[in-house]
């Protein structure tokens, strides 16, 4: 027997539980950029989100904000090859040693942080993340920003909350395709990954 499921042309975005103001111990906090290249950011790129743009000055006080605490700052870089069976499902992007592959010059790794190439959405996956994070630095909190907000962002922030890591996000420090796209993380982060979310970068600080 075959169920056929026809989604409704309208749904109903659930209640979002913003918080006012998230306060993430220093020495216990990872602050996290997910993808941030010029594939995905720049004109030019080849899988571009319009919206990645603006979310470039939010990434980039906070990341000062970070680095003024002695917070750890991890990059994600997508890192692909030629013929990686990823482009039967998205175009050729970020290829090794491109100029779509760099991080975006605006939000460029200073001496000291940590970047882990990957080959697929999840930051932790196949990556050095885990073993810092939770092993070196033993750390309880990653607040992850970048893009896209439903693919990378979020396998990573999953990933992250199957490790009983604490998640926290901002809706403007972070891009997706589409409204929707943007509120499923954000809820997914909120509720089914028990970590809280913002509306601002600015509602986030580190003690």
């Amino acid at each position: 027997m075959s169920i056929n499921f026809i989604p409704p042309k309208t749904v109903e975005v659930p209640d979002i539980q913003f918080k006012r103001r998230i306060d993430l111990h220093a020495d216990k906090t990872a602050l996290i950029v997910i993808d941030m290249q010029n594939d995905f950011v720049k004109e030019g790129g080849s899988l571009v989100v319009p919206s990645a743009s603006d979310t470039i000055p939010k990434i980039q006080r906070q990341l000062q904000k970070a680095r003024d605490a002695g917070v750890q700052i991890i990059y994600t870089q997508d890192t692909q090859i030629p013929g990686d069976p990823e482009f039967d499902v998205w175009p050729e992007h970020c290829l090794k040693d491109s100029w779509g592959w760099e991080i975006i010059e605006e939000l460029s790794p200073q001496e000291g942080d940590l970047v882990c190439p990957k080959n697929r959405y999840d930051g932790f996956y196949g990556t050095w993340m885990e073993h810092f994070l939770t092993r070196i630095w033993k750390l309880e909190n990653v607040f992850i920003t970048g893009t896209v907000s439903n693919i990378c962002v979020l396998h990573t922030a999953a990933s992250a909350g199957l490790r009983w890591l604490h998640v926290v996000a901002a809706a403007d420090g972070m891009s997706a395709l589409t409204d929707f796209e943007q509120a499923l993380t954000l809820h997914q982060i909120a509720t089914l990954y028990g970590g809280e979310v913002a509306t601002s970068v600015d509602h986030i600080h580190f003690t």
